[in-house]
């Protein structure tokens, strides 16, 4: 079985889509388990995947509640999640067909870890040019929106995602299994949101993000990092 474990917070307007997304495009959609981890949300996100796990009849769909903070949301759905391999997933990205057979086939090649290749929802050149780099196996090409499949075995030897730091938690998972040499890129493209880039400014949001690896480099702390991001892009 395959967990895929989804944090949420405030996300009526897209969740209901991914969970039909990890149905349908499923190739052994009775094989998976769902886990919703809501972190406090004041809209209807809760009450909608709750319904939702009541009508259907093919994978299992639980909703629980932690901690607000994704690192502690992903966290804590590993810890109730049934499955041997773990699939954490980002609410506003979306697998591509057949994503179970790929990460059984990746982990079965000898590949404990690894994530999909991925692409904007989004026709901006520059978003077309970064979702072409993440093809390439190397660490600054990843992130947390590309997803992270990882053995329950292997998540439970490096210690899972920190749930003490308030940021970047999926390349702090990542920056470990980079150490260890275990981290596969599938050469399959899942999709996501560019929302937050269209948000903010596409080469706006980009130049925040170079400043945050060139300040992780110099070996700034993540508090001081989290600082940053609060004032810069919150």
């Amino acid at each position: 079985m395959i967990s895929i474990i989804i944090p949420v917070l405030n996300e009526e307007s897209s969740i209901l889509k991914l969970l039909h997304h990890l149905q349908e495009y499923a190739q052994e959609a009775n094989s998976l388990e769902v886990i919703v981890v809501d972190g406090g949300s004041t809209d209807a996100t809760v009450q909608l995947v709750a319904d939702y796990a009541l009508l259907q009849n093919k994978c299992v769909v639980k909703v629980v509640s932690s901690e607000k903070g994704r690192g502690k949301q992903m966290h804590y759905g590993s810890t109730i999640a049934t499955g041997e391999f773990l699939y954490f997933l980002h609410a506003d990205s979306c697998p591509p067909s057949n994503y179970d057979a790929h990460i059984t086939k990746a982990v079965k090649d000898g590949n404990p870890a690894g994530c999909f290749r991925m692409k904007f929802k989004s026709r901006h050149p520059w978003l077309i040019i970064i979702g072409w780099f993440t093809r390439f196996s190397w660490k600054a090409g990843r992130g947390g929106d590309q997803s992270q499949y990882i053995t329950r075995e292997l998540y439970d030897q490096i210690g899972g995602y920190n749930t003490e730091i308030p940021i970047y938690e999926d390349y702090d998972l990542i920056t470990r299994l980079y150490e260890r040499d275990q981290y596969y890129v599938i050469p399959k493209w899942l999709t996501t949101s560019a929302r937050r880039y269209h948000d903010k400014g596409v080469f706006s949001l980009q130049w925040f993000y170079i400043q945050i690896y060139w300040k992780k480099y110099r070996g700034a702390s993540i508090d001081e990092i989290y600082q940053y991001y609060l004032i810069k892009c919150s």
